[in-house]
């Protein structure tokens, strides 16, 4: 059996960026730019008042001094002229600086009677005013490509004038779940019948990953009718099953692979849950064999299915983050096999992380991962003992 390590390398090695693709800039958050920005335009485009109050000259600005209020300007409009000296025009946030002023009063420093303004204080120069290009300037680069777009970015390509941007294709996933026993949503199970839960996590961990699940449904232990599933895939840049990758009479789904067409490259990994994993190419895309039991289909999609995508959607960082945790009780890893165990967190009472079980850990008791905040990487045959430390996989926001 490979290690996890072994069997994500032979995965990554195999997988590539896939194509570009031009998309709305609201449509582009969470995606990976493909281009670079450089900016066309100087932000702000003129030097702007940050305050509501009087733009003034700042020589003309001590305790005391009267200045001639001799016009307005708005944000969104232009100032009617220029000021002179003992000269103060209105101004409000975000408006132009009108030419010859070099500073604003705020109006709570001022007294305005009979249209002059008497101030209170002196300012400096540049006093409460946004300096042309104070963001960007023309020729910033300001985005390079293989950034995530965030709000943020989004917000600062629509400033730059970007309707669209060009970014990486999401990665299209066919889901198929395999097995006799399953009865899919919106069915009740017969006497002999579990409800089908992999197609649906698996489509969730899909879109959590920035990909677009497609549904192959539910296909029996037949080998003609898995492989007529798989046939539905072929516009699929990947393709996940779940169940019948093992050694039993019915696992069919590594041979229906074969039939495809498909080259096998590994087999089994030492861990727990999900020893029986598969990952091949497909007409140079990646299929991947998870096992059955729902615990066993989440945490394989974790370690081995999200990092392909994610370097399939173009990004640079393809796991989860990894920290040290105290066990605030026993974490028993009995077997042979290195442990990925579905653990809460908590801050403890002198400010470290703590890690606990969910509870049982069988890998069809899918209420572990409902509870987990994060995976405990357990060696084999090891039992992490109450205040040691321990690795843990963080799958969502820290508490």
């Amino acid at each position: 059996m490979l290690s996890v390590e072994e069997a994500l390398e032979a995965i990554l090695s195999r997988v590539s960026v896939l194509g570009t693709e031009r998309v709305d800039v609201v449509a582009s958050l969470g995606r990976v730019l493909a281009e670079e920005i450089v900016s066309r335009r100087e932000i702000p485009p003129w030097a702007n008042s940050s305050m509501d109050g009087y733009a003034v000259r700042a020589g003309d600005t001590r305790a005391g001094a009267a200045l001639a209020v001799v016009g307005r300007v708005e944000a969104g409009a232009l100032p009617s002229r220029a000021i002179g000296r003992g000269e103060a025009m209105r101004i409000f946030t975000g408006a132009p600086l009108p030419p010859g002023a070099d500073a604003v009063v705020p109006q709570e420093d001022v007294e305005a009677t009979n249209g002059r303004v008497t101030l209170r204080a002196a300012v400096d120069p540049a006093a409460y005013v946004r300096p042309a290009g104070e963001d960007v300037r023309v020729g910033d680069r300001v985005l390079e490509a293989g950034v995530t777009l965030r709000a943020a970015e989004v917000g600062l390509l629509a400033t730059l004038g970007h309707a669209q941007v060009m970014v990486y294709r999401r990665p299209r996933v066919a889901i198929l779940s395999t097995g006799n026993e399953l009865a899919d949503l919106g069915t009740e199970p017969g006497p002999s019948q579990i409800p089908n839960t992999n197609t649906y996590s698996l489509m969730a961990q899909v879109l959590e990953t920035g990909g677009d699940p497609v549904s192959l449904g539910v296909a029996p232990d037949r080998l003609e009718a898995i492989q007529e599933r798989l046939r539905r895939a072929r516009d699929a840049d990947v393709v996940l099953s779940s169940a019948g990758v093992s050694v039993g009479e019915l696992d069919l789904v590594r041979e229906a692979f074969t039939r495809a067409g498909a080259e096998l490259h590994l087999w089994k990994v030492s861990m727990r849950p999900g020893k029986p994993i598969t990952f091949g190419s497909l007409d140079g895309r990646p299929v991947f064999g998870l096992p059955g039991n729902p615990v066993s289909a989440m945490v394989t999609f974790e370690l081995f299915v999200r990092p392909a995508l994610l370097k399939m959607s173009g990004r640079r960082r393809l796991t989860r983050p990894r920290l040290r945790a105290r066990a605030l009780a026993p974490i028993p890893n009995p077997g042979s096999r290195r442990g990925y165990l579905r653990v809460q967190l908590e801050t403890t009472s002198d400010g470290a992380l703590g890690a606990r079980l969910t509870g049982e850990q069988g890998s069809a008791i899918l209420r572990s991962m409902v509870a987990a905040d994060a995976l405990a990487v357990v060696a084999p045959d090891t039992t992490v003992a109450a205040g040691d430390t321990v690795e843990i996989i963080v799958l969502r926001e820290l508490p």
